[in-house]
Parts: C-alpha cells; structure tokens; sequence
C-alpha cells in the first residue's frame, strides 16, 4: 500500500513544476501591471526554468501523461504568450495606441496556435517548425532586460519593437525550421576546445547575462529564416511529440 500511494503521488511532481511555471506567468502579468518591468521579465525566465524542468521529470520518472501536455500547454500560454506580449505593451508599445495592443494581440493568438499545431503533430525529427513558444518569449524578455542593462529609453525604438512583434509573430506560425535543443546532454564527453568555449560562456554569463542573452535568443530566432535561405530544398524535421516543454 504505501508503494502503490508513493507511485502515485510522483506523478504530481512534473505538474507541480508546470504549476510554478503558471504561477511565473501570472507573477509576470501582476508585476507588468504595476510597472515592475524587471521583476517581470525575470518571472518570465524563471517560468521557462521550470517548463524545461516539468518535461525532463515527467521522463525520468516515467509520469508523463495526455493531463500533463494539455496542462502544460495552457500554463505555456499564459506564461510566455499573454505575459511578455503584456510585457511589451505596457513596456513601449502603450503609446502607439491600436497597433500596439494588436501586436500583443498578433503575439499571443500566434503564440496559441503555435501550441495547438505542436500538440496535433504527431511525426518526429529533429527540428522544430516554426519558432517555439518560448523562445519567442525569450527574445522579448531578453529585449526589456538589454535596455535595462543598457540604461535605454524604449521610446525612440518604438516602431522597431512593434516591427520585432510583429516578426516573432510571423516566426511562430512559420514553417522556418529550428533546432530542437531537448536532446543536448550535458553528460556525453567534449573535445578540450568546446570544453574552454564552454566555460567562457558561462564567465561571460556571470559578468554580462543581460547582454548574452539578448545575443542567444537574438541568434536562435534568426537561425530558422537563415536556415530557410542556406538549405531551401532541405527537407525539414517536424516536431517530437510533445510531452513536457519546447525549449
């Protein structure tokens, strides 16, 4: 009996973490509210934490199940649909009236359909076909925190943001194939010169992260339309089934 209770109470581990993650989100929401655009560009990162982290559990120990996806999927678009495209408004976009809020609005119904197309793919490979949720997230909230950084005014770079929406939007309903980064293991053995690439990442990561990381997600969103150009008769992976998160 208290195997039977114990094997079922692990499966409430990787929705406890899908749970953090909707709890980010709507921390994200009520801090872009108040104008705490900071504290929620930082919610949102923490949210993408822990949807990697619900995945990987649900795997490991063997809990993965239909609830969890569809679980996770909805607390995706709160996190990292409604919340940066919320982040962005309020954030720069207030000023330019209709085309701001239908920006936010563009991000979040691509951000949804993004998600729903995901789910109802059932092929494999190793691409992901058109710009994953998070990430296009990711791009935003690296955005708030490298002006942060920087001491910029968002103002003047009003139209170029809008632009930028309009761009991630695009990327997310695309076909423009991008690399899935679920299968990177951090256990296999590494060749000296990527090990020392490695560890000037992370002193890089210590000293600036706001900068790295607007330079990452800047990299990974243009990987797709890149890759389009460079190989455009390639044929293009489609996406693994989705059981716990797409970054």
């Amino acid at each position: 009996m208290q195997r039977r209770n114990f094997k079922r109470s692990i499966y409430i581990l990787p929705n406890l973490f899908t749970s953090m993650n909707l709890f980010c989100g709507y921390y994200s929401i009520m801090a872009s509210i108040q104008f705490k655009f900071l504290e929620a560009a930082i919610a949102i990162l923490i949210a993408a934490v822990f949807d990697l982290l619900d995945g990987k559990i649900a795997r490991a120990t063997h809990t993965t199940s239909k609830f969890g996806m569809e679980y996770d999927s909805l607390a995706d678009l709160i996190s990292f649909g409604l919340a940066p495209a919320l982040l962005i408004f309020l954030w720069a976009l207030q000023t330019t009236g209709r085309y701001g809020w239908s920006a936010a609005l563009l991000f979040t119904v691509c951000g949804a359909l993004r998600l729903a197309r995901f789910n109802t793919n059932t092929s494999s490979g190793p691409d992901f076909e058109g710009l994953p949720i998070p990430a296009a997230a990711a791009m935003n909230v690296s955005l708030v925190l490298f002006f942060h950084r920087l001491e910029i005014d968002p103002e003047p770079y009003k139209s170029a943001i809008l632009v930028l929406m309009w761009i991630l939007s695009f990327c997310m309903v695309s076909s423009f194939p991008y690399k899935s980064l679920k299968k990177v293991s951090f256990f296999k053995s590494l060749k000296f010169n990527r090990l020392v690439g490695l560890i000037l990442v992370f002193i890089f990561t210590a000293t600036e992260p706001y900068i790295l990381l607007f330079i990452v997600f800047l990299s990974y969103v243009l990987s797709g339309p890149v890759s389009s150009l460079l190989y455009p008769h390639a044929p293009k992976g489609e996406e693994e089934r989705y059981i716990d998160e797409e970054l």
